[in-house]
């Protein structure tokens, strides 16, 4: 919580002693009439406000943990209209868009029941047709149905917004294609605890493999787009964007306990305060990440945070990332330019600066299988949602873009994946030239 977070936090305290306790020491005090708003109903002509349905209440909590609004909403958008678009990894493909899942009943999910929005959760077959899987219902098959219900109790809610989707790419007109992808690559069914593993962890399990479905990005996928289940939580390339309107591919990391590439140097504590926070001693959130923090996992509670984080911390771990070979004068000019341009925040030691940048050593960005990621950040910079700005959080690091070219580019960041015992694959000035 930052500074000017306790400032309002007080003064919203502060205010509520005014309101509730000042009352109390005034009431036999005399009442001028011509106070403006005298005439107001005294407190005990107030009807009551009525208490919120639990229900709605905690399905509004269980959306959050879904991350409804990230994916349903565009830029400047009403909430849940749908319509943001998804660029698929095989340019033929083309993009996909959101739905609109507001209760309205032209555009939106307002003529669904209970059971059709239960159906479409769990089956991924919705009133009009079978749904594609990037409406994530491989994962939402996992969320008991009082959950699901929830939900659906919530988004019933919501303000109605007439809101039709843009058209898809001409290839997701063929819903049929979906009986023969499911049949081979979905498995329909609830979660079910592993009675070996505390509740602790059976409720992280619930949440990083159901409602948080983790699995979507940071899983690999196969040439139809399933997820490869050996490779679980191994980290994956999705495209995302990078400037408003432009789509460039981003690594979602490797979430296993691996020591080069992964989280293994991470403790419950620190993966519990990323996801409340998008911050920790290790990195910060950017890019991607910034709206699953920011719109989501940041309104976990303490113990469903705890839970995530320990749940993923018994992930096994995947193999490491393979170690490069830098001849001398490659390595020679990748420091200069690290020396340069980058030293002054993450230090010679890479280890990086108080407040200042998060370190290099034992990256899971700078290790990524894929550089993908690790050549974003220093083409575009790496800013935190603006919500996200706990004590402690890293400076927003600038773009190089403009500062260094293609094959600059690619020295300092072969530099940093082969230095302090970092491992990881060459890049070249044509992978950074790919996502210019």
């Amino acid at each position: 919580m930052n500074l000017r977070k306790v400032v309002v936090q007080g003064a919203a305290l502060a205010l509520c002693a005014g309101i509730f306790v000042a009352p109390v020491a005034a009431q036999d005090a005399p009442v001028a009439t011509e106070t403006p708003g005298a005439d107001a109903p005294a407190p005990a002509d107030v009807p009551p406000v009525p208490e919120a349905d639990p229900q709605v209440v905690r399905g509004e909590y269980l959306a959050r943990l879904g991350n409804c609004i990230s994916c349903h909403t565009v830029a400047g958008g009403e909430p849940f209209a749908g319509g943001l678009p998804f660029k698929t990894p095989y340019m033929f493909l083309g993009t996909i868009h959101s739905t609109n899942i507001t209760p309205d009943d032209e555009t939106g999910i307002g003529k669904w029941t209970e059971e059709d929005f239960v159906r479409a959760m769990h089956t991924g077959s919705g009133p009009n047709g079978d749904l594609f899987p990037a409406f994530p219902y491989t994962n939402f098959t996992k969320v008991t149905e009082d959950d699901t219900k929830a939900i659906y109790a919530y988004l019933r809610t919501v303000k109605p917004v007439k809101a039709e989707a843009p058209a898809n790419s001409f290839v997701f007109a063929f819903r049929f294609a979906m009986k023969f992808w499911n049949a081979m690559f979905f498995e329909e069914g609830r979660f079910v605890a592993d009675s070996s593993q505390s509740e602790e962890w059976n409720r992280g399990a619930y949440l990083v493999e159901g409602l948080g479905h983790c699995s979507a990005c940071h899983t690999p996928r196969n040439i139809a787009l399933a997820e490869k289940k050996n490779e679980h939580m191994w980290g994956a390339v999705v495209p995302d964007v990078v400037l408003e309107g432009e789509y460039r591919p981003w690594f979602a990391i490797n979430l296993t306990q691996s020591k080069k590439g992964g989280l293994a140097h991470w403790s419950i504590d620190d993966l519990k305060r990323y996801l409340k926070t998008g911050h920790n001693k290790f990195g910060g959130a950017f890019g991607p990440m910034n709206e699953v923090i920011a719109n989501s996992l940041s309104h976990m509670t303490d113990d469903d945070a705890k839970a995530m984080a320990t749940y993923l911390k018994s992930l096994p771990a995947a193999p490491d990332t393979q170690a490069m070979q830098l001849a001398e004068d490659e390595k020679k000019a990748g420091e200069e330019l690290y020396l340069k341009h980058c030293e002054e925040c993450h230090a010679r030691s890479g280890r990086g600066g108080f407040m200042k940048a998060p370190p290099i050593v034992n990256s899971a960005v700078v290790q990524g299988q894929d550089p993908a990621s690790l050549i974003n950040v220093i083409l575009y910079g790496a800013e935190p949602a603006k919500s996200l700005n706990p004590p402690g959080a890293w400076e927003t690091m600038r773009s190089f873009r403009d500062r260094m070219n293609d094959q600059e580019i690619a020295a300092v960041a072969n530099y940093v994946r082969s230095s302090w015992e970092n491992t990881g694959s060459k890049i070249t000035a044509q992978d950074v030239a790919k996502h210019r």
